[in-house]
């Protein structure tokens, strides 16, 4: 359960010696690691401008480079999620963050490659965001019928999530065909939008609604906001339909009053967002990035945020769906005694 009143935690004295008893295995051309232990070259795919995946890929980034794990370290711009789990396997990142349903899904599908997907930690909760115009008179989910919704940009982790929100609520959906047909009672037409253009189309009235699932707030959503008057819809009663057919990964979360000035507290769906890696990623660099996940979280908390389940020691070994790496356990056990 999400802490609605968005405190960040206090660090407890943590051990700082450990011995690794585990040999990763090296990633040849995508880190390249030297004989003093440093990586070369770090790249963390994030997400979109706007969105907390890309804030959060580049302030670890920056915490990579800054506290010796890499003497570069970079922050991908991509998708979403299933860009990130693709860069991942292919060698194009060394670290990820994906949504925990979606991570998983990859994980079993397996198949294309040898290379297993493991995990660092949870890094913070996902909060689905259902976006309406305050004046479009949607009040709940089934008020989507008929209207036509942004479902996130190919490749997002919110492309994965809103199709089965939709099915949860009883709603079939269709690809807008030239966008003219008004859609069938109880079908929702769909556009692959990502968070900015799906922003503008439902300031433009093109849409009628935005899925986007991220931090808590969304600076693209805050300042869209200021804008136009949006609202939030209630998506808590999707849950046990939700979790019945596709598991735990999904809970019940408050995005808090406050959060977006004007809209009210509101009951959603939450994802877990993992920080990935390869099976086969350097020890060494995973278990340095878990020590700066807890010993320097504050560094890693975007600006924007509310500090809302971010980094708390509880919440870094909860990865549903994935294991952790070798090394990242490891860590945990000896930080936590």
């Amino acid at each position: 359960m999400t802490d609605p009143a968005g405190t960040f935690p206090r660090r407890t004295a943590l051990k700082a010696g450990f011995a690794v008893g585990l040999a990763g295995l090296l990633v040849p051309a995508l880190n390249g690691c030297t004989t003093d232990g440093v990586q070369d070259s770090v790249t963390v795919a994030g997400g979109e401008p706007g969105g907390f995946y890309l804030e959060f890929a580049g302030l670890l980034a920056e915490a990579l480079q800054r506290h010796g794990v890499a003497r570069r370290a970079t922050a991908l711009t991509t998708g979403g999620s299933l860009d990130n789990l693709e860069d991942l396997l292919s060698g194009k990142a060394t670290l990820a963050v994906a949504l925990s349903d979606s991570a998983a899904l990859r994980a079993a599908e397996g198949g294309d490659t040898a290379v297993g997907i493991t995990a660092v930690g949870k890094v913070y909760e996902n909060y689905v965001h259902c976006v309406v115009r305050q004046d479009s008179g949607i009040r709940d989910i089934a008020g989507l019928a008929g209207r036509t919704v942004a479902v996130g940009e190919p490749g997002s982790g919110t492309s994965l999530t809103t199709p089965r929100l939709l099915e949860a609520a009883g709603l079939l959906s269709s690809a807008a065909a030239g966008h003219t047909a008004e859609a069938a009672s109880g079908t929702v037409t769909v556009l692959n939008l990502g968070l900015n253009e799906g922003i503008a189309a439902l300031q433009a009235g093109s849409v009628d609604a935005l899925f986007w699932s991220g931090g808590v707030p969304t600076a693209a959503i805050a300042a869209a906001h200021t804008n136009a008057g949006l609202a939030l819809l209630d998506l808590s009663p999707l849950l046990p339909a939700l979790r019945a057919k596709y598991g735990l990964f999904y809970d019940r979360v408050l995005i808090p009053e406050g959060a977006y000035p004007g809209i009210p507290p509101v009951w959603t769906v939450g994802v877990a967002n993992l920080l990935l890696c390869r099976a086969d990623a350097d020890a060494r660099m995973v278990r340095k990035t878990v020590e700066i996940l807890v010993d320097h979280a504050e560094e890693l908390v975007p600006r924007s945020s509310l500090g809302v389940q971010f980094l708390s020691p509880e919440s870094l070994i909860n990865t549903p769906g994935l294991p952790l790496h070798p090394a990242a356990s490891a860590a945990y056990r000896d930080l936590h005694g």
